[in-house]
């Protein structure tokens, strides 16, 4: 089968030898993966691993819980990044006001720049979206529609905001969290969506999948699983779930061939 990961974090630190992990991956039937920028370092290593091999791709920009490493001519090295061939998208960028020195309106500042570079250069956006749901709404409600489309990656919000992101054209990616069967938010809304916005991710090396409670790191070896689950709670098979959301993924990122 064709599975793909639309949304992990492939570095060094974290799993040892990625040329291991990677062979690993490709056994699990995970045909291509997209290794996500959160800053301009890991933003500048993801683009040299997609060179590297031909399964990766990558995304650049900055995530909104590292902007203490934002400089003033940032901007400017992302969309240097961003006309790589294999970028597919700008990301990870958006709102995360979970922590109590959250600093809003440099998010917000930084969030709306990297939207409107994403329209600029023509690339869909990887969103980031934790406790900010009413703003997040809002700001993507000023763009719409997106030109080149967007991903709330590992959707956390509920189901009823899930309806009205989807009217601004928006896909949806689930991870390890929705496999778990206390996980029952994401579950409604894995069924509410329409078949053609669901997409599958990991966000390794964080949020592994119910069979890994526990571990570190999760990989995107953990896809089948994810996508078995989400298969289970539409009513489909695995194969028809891994093709739509192949399907999906080359519809919104363009750049994966």
């Amino acid at each position: 089968m064709n599975f793909i990961d639309v949304h992990c974090h492939i570095n060094d630190g974290d799993y040892g030898s990625v040329d291991g992990l990677l062979k690993k991956i490709q056994s699990a039937e995970v045909k291509k993966i997209i290794s996500v920028g959160f800053d301009l370092p890991s933003s500048e290593y993801c683009k040299e691993l997609s060179e590297k091999y031909a399964f990766v791709y990558f995304t650049a920009g900055f995530h909104p819980t590292e902007l203490k490493n934002y400089r003033e001519g940032d901007l400017e090295k992302i969309a240097a990044l961003a006309k790589h061939n294999k970028c597919v998208a700008i990301g990870e960028i958006g709102l995360d006001y979970h922590y109590p020195d959250t600093d809003k309106p440099l998010q917000t500042e930084v969030f709306k720049a990297q939207l409107r570079l994403a329209e600029k250069l023509s690339l869909p956006v990887q969103i980031h979206s934790r406790d900010s749901a009413e703003d997040m709404l809002n700001i993507l409600k000023g763009f719409a529609p997106l030109s080149s489309g967007g991903l709330l990656h590992c959707y956390s919000h509920s189901t009823e905001l899930a309806i009205e992101f989807e009217k601004l054209g928006l896909y949806f990616s689930f991870g390890g969290t929705s496999t778990y069967s206390g996980s029952k938010k994401a579950r409604r809304t894995i069924a509410a969506l329409k078949d053609e916005r669901l997409l599958t991710e990991t966000d390794s090396p964080y949020l592994p999948p119910k069979s890994m409670y526990g571990a570190f790191p999760n990989t995107p070896v953990s896809i089948p699983e994810i996508a078995e689950n989400m298969a289970q709670v539409r009513g489909m098979t695995v194969e028809e779930l891994t093709q739509k959301v192949w399907r999906n993924a080359h519809t919104l990122f363009k750049k994966l061939n």
